[in-house]
């Protein structure tokens, strides 16, 4: 089965173009295990690497590798706090640097681009997806207005500005396929005004009236906002980020990175299993521990990661439709990347298991239309 052409063309923006300018840097910083560094063993015996994991967390948000570290799943390593990911892309440029030993969770189109770019990363386990309206923090969230706005579709947000964690990221694809989808030409499309605005921040950027349209999961508040679109109205059942390790730190460190893989993949099947009053409980108890001047008060809108897949096993398809419309755009030469140089199950200990899927996935294509890349019309 063909996964469906699409169509955005923003994307091409110059934020991957520093991944470039780092791949020196990489080479000599990311991955990189000393002869004399201290060791350590997992409770079966298993001989570690590393004592340590780096990386960069999220504000007010418990995210697959602090879930696991909390319910003892990565013992005995510990994380190293680096910082606040603003998204996906800032969290590929802090692996290529050397500064993280795993990724922040990106964008799946993200991490294609920037393997197709000759980068040696990976990706190594899912982080969030959409699998049921019950099951995904995806189905919360979406692009919001304000409720007197008048913004009642696409061809509303021709002039407009609309706030977005990145330039280049998943927020401006779906942005850009909402668009199409409703009919904008590219040229109107240029009409709209992106702004780069921290996660934290959109709701009350949105509120001020400083933007008009602004993407975030859950409404902190009842009334003054509501709902434009989401993800889940143009994309159904899919895993739309991951995880990932360079190539060079997988090569020195296999042991430590199939521990921290194996962890993640028990925590986000801890996730899925438990009430969510006892999964709240868990990320409110997280989020005061590390003490970082946060609140929790998005917490309760937190319904799951939504992962479809046991484990958070990665498949093609996860990557084939990114993939595909980076080629129809003209962002990558057709050939220039090989799905199993995107994505490795190799450390993930679900991988085994003969069903990683659920049965009760609905056609991958049954809310997907294909885009004309030249006028933008979609068709069935």
């Amino acid at each position: 089965m063909h996964a469906p052409k699409l169509f955005f063309s923003r994307f091409s923006s110059p934020l991957f173009s520093p991944f470039l300018s780092l791949f020196a840097a990489f080479f000599l910083l990311a991955g990189c295990a000393k002869d004399d560094a201290p060791v350590a063993r997992t409770p079966d015996g298993t001989l570690l690497e590393q004592t340590q994991i780096r990386y960069l967390g999220a504000a007010g948000y418990v995210d697959v590798l602090e879930l696991a570290a909390d319910l003892g799943y990565l013992d005995p390593l510990r994380l190293e706090y680096v910082g606040i990911s603003q998204g996906g892309p800032q969290g590929i440029q802090t692996l290529l640097s050397g500064d993280v030993d795993i990724s922040s969770s990106s964008f799946n189109s993200a991490i294609v681009k920037v393997v197709a770019s000759g980068a040696p990363v990976i990706a190594v386990i899912a982080s969030y997806g959409y699998d049921t309206p019950e099951d995904s923090f995806l189905s919360q969230g979406g692009y919001f207005v304000r409720e007197d706005s008048g913004i009642d579709g696409p061809r509303d947000l021709i002039g407009k500005k609309i706030a977005v964690n990145a330039l280049g990221a998943q927020a401006e694809l779906y942005l850009s396929e909402y668009m199409l989808r409703g009919g904008l030409t590219k040229n109107e499309i240029k009409q709209v005004e992106l702004i780069v605005i921290p996660p934290v921040s959109m709701e009350q950027s949105l509120r001020q009236g400083q933007v008009d349209v602004a993407q975030f999961y859950w409404p902190s508040a009842q009334g003054g906002v509501r709902k434009l679109f989401s993800s889940e109205d143009l994309f159904s059942h899919f895993t739309a980020g991951s995880y990932m390790m360079s190539s060079r730190y997988l090569r020195a460190n296999p042991n430590t990175a199939r521990h921290v893989v194996g962890g993640m993949a028990k925590a986000i099947e801890w996730a899925r299993s438990r009430p969510r009053a006892e999964v709240h409980e868990r990320f409110r108890q997280i989020i005061a521990r590390r003490d970082r001047n946060e609140n929790d008060r998005l917490i309760p809108f937190f319904t799951g990661y939504g992962i479809p897949s046991r484990g958070g096993v990665l498949k093609d398809e996860d990557f084939e439709i990114w993939r595909d419309w980076l080629i129809a755009d003209g962002q990558i030469e057709a050939g220039a990347v090989e799905l199993k140089k995107v994505y490795t199950n190799a450390f993930n200990p679900y991988a085994s298991d003969k069903d990683t899927s659920d049965k009760n996935a609905p056609d991958k294509n049954a809310n997907h239309e294909r885009v004309n890349h030249e006028n933008g019309t979609s068709s069935p």
